[in-house]
């Protein structure tokens, strides 16, 4: 097996992935003085080289609206990825419907992202102490905290004081001030308050304030340009204006992308001794080799591995039999209305940062507790409306003058709330190695089985009852088909949350990995994504995947230094 060569010689760690987990595993580890190389199954990226931020949308063919590979439009950050990748299938049990979004990119998922990055809190780490559903974390919130802290600092957050019950405030210097709302977003405000709804500014990984630094210098947002487009003054987060940079000047950090990795090799003592990897350029195959091996290539991406190494037809690291169990993904479902109070108002700049500024957290714990809602875990409201093209339900069957100018008076008074909410692993929902198709790589592909359970359609139910609620009280025109939940749910995957393939906990006969990520079976394969979380909670996952593969490091990094993994 070839030794990787790392900037100086042979590579102590080997990081598969190069998102969240992957970037923040590169940035902890170089500086402790690790030498890391990263494999990437995606194309490079440096979006400060590749982004056009102001081209007008006519400008792009179809004037940017999407198509099958560019599903958010042609000016999208997405360069080679996204629900379907040409050569690189997915299948489905009869009856699922699943869609697994892979970006295939330097970077991941953070260069085209929400950036919405609530805190977990301690329900959230414990769910079957408070309704016997799911399984418990092997940490809580106190564990995780410091590292919360520290990534909100560490990544630029902006935000304010929460307040509410499991909803955990930052200490002071965490997080930047937040932007004021727009004028829509008071009117939600104004409207959810006064039924008992709180409203709170969002915490979001967009700068407010300029982050300098000698190697990754990042300037705060100036409000004009949609951040799914990437950004070249580093103030939407992504590791490829941050973490990787700053990763590579410290001289111990390697990159090869178009890098499939398709197992992890095992050599003597129980140990892995390196990775495969297919050069999805050319198709030749590489064995490179380390110390310790980091998979941070997503929940789906980290199963496959796992599931297409070590013991045909079980896996690597599946003991517990858990490996590719336990797949959640965040329910979601859109509510929209036409406000009248906004029609026809003046024109003026409301873009603000990328996003929203404020959102609805979920509030009916209490309520939960006594048993009197029909659902077991929480939802949030993300809000969307401003300026734009109004929706086609809004608008009158008008032509010509006419027309123009009923969308000159509806733009701006549509608002949306969206909502984001717990799944709680069942049975029926997994992945696993599909027995007759492999991909163009020769690479056993997964395969999904996927189904909601009553918790999540009563909970979607629910939350379309309360954005209702809101829309009434502002005497809006509401603009949703009147259908079942389940019909008017996104699909599984579709939110792009899918998360616990290879759950943490401290049993290792119910678990695939511990704590801080160690598969329970090969002590020197550390999992820093998604794959390990126990529970899926209904708040936005990737702040928590920071804080986790932060933690995880760290202590890999000391593991290393001890001679323990020699």
């Amino acid at each position: 097996m070839a030794a990787a060569k790392g900037a100086d010689g042979p590579v102590d760690v080997i990081i598969v992935g190069s998102g969240a987990a992957g970037g923040m595993a590169a940035h902890v580890l170089t500086k402790a003085g690790v030498r890391c190389l990263i494999l990437e199954a995606g194309r490079d990226y440096d979006p400060q080289a590749e982004v056009n931020m102001f081209a007008p949308e006519s400008d792009a063919p179809l004037r940017g609206t999407g198509t099958p590979d560019k599903p958010f439009g042609y000016f999208d950050a997405t360069v080679d990825g996204g629900w379907q990748v040409e050569g690189e299938p997915y299948t489905m049990t009869e009856g699922s419907d699943f869609r697994w979004y892979r970006p295939r990119m330097l970077g991941g998922r953070t260069n085209h992202w929400g950036r919405h990055v609530p805190r977990f809190g301690a329900y959230d780490f414990k769910p079957f102490s408070r309704d016997g559903l799911g399984a418990d974390w092997p940490i809580g919130y106190d564990d995780v905290a410091p590292f919360y802290d520290r990534v909100e600092r560490m990544i630029g957050v902006n935000g304010g004081k929460l307040g509410l019950e499991n909803h955990p405030d930052s200490p002071p210097g965490c997080l930047m001030p937040p932007p004021k709302p727009r004028v829509p977003e008071m009117l939600i405000t104004a409207a959810a308050e006064s039924l008992g709804i709180p409203v709170r500014a969002a915490h979001t990984a967009v700068l407010t304030r300029d982050m300098p630094d000698k190697v990754a210098p990042r300037s705060a947002c100036f409000n004009a340009t949609p951040c799914t487009r990437g950004c070249t003054i580093g103030a939407m987060f992504q590791t490829t204006t941050s973490l990787l940079p700053m990763a590579k000047a410290t001289g111990r950090l390697r990159v090869v992308t178009d890098a499939m990795v398709s197992r992890v090799v095992m050599g003597a003592r129980g140990r892995a001794a390196g990775v495969e990897y297919v050069d999805r350029k050319t198709g030749q195959r590489h064995q490179v080799k380390a110390r310790a091996v980091v998979l941070a290539a997503g929940t789906g991406e980290t199963a496959r591995l796992l599931l297409n190494s070590g013991e045909a037809g079980r896996g690597l690291a599946n003991s517990s039999g858990e490996l590719g169990r336990n797949l959640t993904d965040s329910t979601g479902a859109s509510f929209r209305a036409f406000i009248p109070g906004l029609a026809g108002r003046p024109r003026y700049n409301e873009d603000g940062i990328g996003g929203q500024h404020i959102y609805i957290p979920f509030w009916q714990y209490e309520q939960q507790k006594r048993g009197e809602l029909d659902f077991a875990r929480g939802y949030h409201f993300e809000i969307g409306g401003r300026f734009g093209v109004p929706a086609e339900a809004a608008l009158p069957r008008v032509w010509g003058k006419d027309l123009k100018q009923a969308v000159r008076n509806a733009s701006g008074a549509t608002i949306g709330l969206t909502l984001r909410g717990e799944m709680i692993p069942n049975k029926d929902t997994f992945c696993e190695i599909d027995p007759n198709v492999k991909d163009k790589f020769g690479i056993p592909v997964l395969r999904f089985a996927f189904r909601w359970s009553k918790h999540e359609i009563n909970q979607v139910a629910h939350g379309r009852r309360a954005a209702h609620s809101v829309f009434k009280r502002l005497n809006g025109t509401i603009l949703d088909p009147d259908l079942p939940p389940e019909q008017i749910m996104t699909a599984g995957g579709e939110i792009i949350h899918e998360l616990g393939t290879a759950r943490m906990g401290a049993d290792p006969k119910s678990s695939v990995v511990d704590s801080y990520g160690q598969t329970w079976d090969v002590d020197n394969v550390v999992l820093m994504d998604g794959a390990t979380f126990a529970s899926g909670p209904h708040k936005n996952p990737t702040l928590t995947i920071l804080a986790l593969a932060l933690r995880a490091s760290e202590r890999l990094a000391t593991r290393l230094s001890s001679g323990a993994l020699a």
